[in-house]
């Protein structure tokens, strides 16, 4: 999968100008509010960069990987937050059901993650697991036809906006054998988060408690 030569030629200056004259400029507001603007959202949506990964068949740009690393050493040009906004859908967030998912959760989530309706999150990271996946304690457990989860994730990127997660729960016994993974609409009920993590840098990045 990978933009064809001519089209990326134009969209990599696109991208460029886009960070000299619309994000760097708005470092300030950033580093004042703890926040990026809604409208510098909007423009992200509308230039395609919350589907820069996803396969065009699904509304993305389709960018292959050495392409997305040029995008993101331009990228690397201005504050992290930036992209952080749409990091999680062009990346761990959405490549599980890219890579894995059925026909049917493709179709559903992947055009709204392209557009960016739908922001996804990934939720790995525990209070005393870390990322390590094989030591994680939230449980699934199979109540009828569906899953009843219990646990807490923290430092969950993009959570506080999120529509829905890709989280990492134990249906088996201990060790990575025994994880899965479910996409989870953040509207589940059950579903709390945590107060906004107040952090030393990267302001305007989104983190938080997911607990179920």
């Amino acid at each position: 999968m990978a933009l064809d030569q001519e089209s990326f030629d134009i969209l990599l200056p696109t991208i460029q100008r886009f960070i000299r004259e619309r994000l760097v400029p708005a470092e300030n507001h950033l580093e004042e509010h703890d926040e990026v603007p809604a409208d510098i959202i909007q423009d992200m949506k509308d230039m395609g960069l919350f589907g820069l990964t996803v396969p065009e068949e699904y509304g993305g740009i389709g960018l292959s990987v050495s392409q997305e690393v040029l995008v993101n050493y331009e990228l690397g040009r201005t504050a992290t937050a930036f992209r952080s906004v749409f990091g999680t859908n062009i990346g761990i967030g959405s490549q599980g059901i890219l890579m894995d998912g059925t026909p049917e959760q493709k179709a559903e989530y992947l055009p709204k993650v392209a557009s960016g309706e739908l922001i996804m999150s990934f939720a790995l990271t525990e209070p005393d697991a870390g990322t390590d996946a094989a030591s994680l304690k939230t449980r699934a457990d199979l109540d009828g036809d569906h899953y009843v989860l219990n646990g807490t994730k923290r430092y969950i990127t993009n959570a506080p906006r999120a529509g829905a997660f890709t989280l990492m729960a134990r249906t088996g016994g201990p060790g990575a054998g025994g994880v899965s993974s479910f996409i989870l609409p953040a509207n589940t009920p059950g579903i709390k988060l945590g107060k906004k993590d107040k952090k030393m840098g990267q302001r305007g990045t989104m983190t938080c408690d997911v607990i179920l």
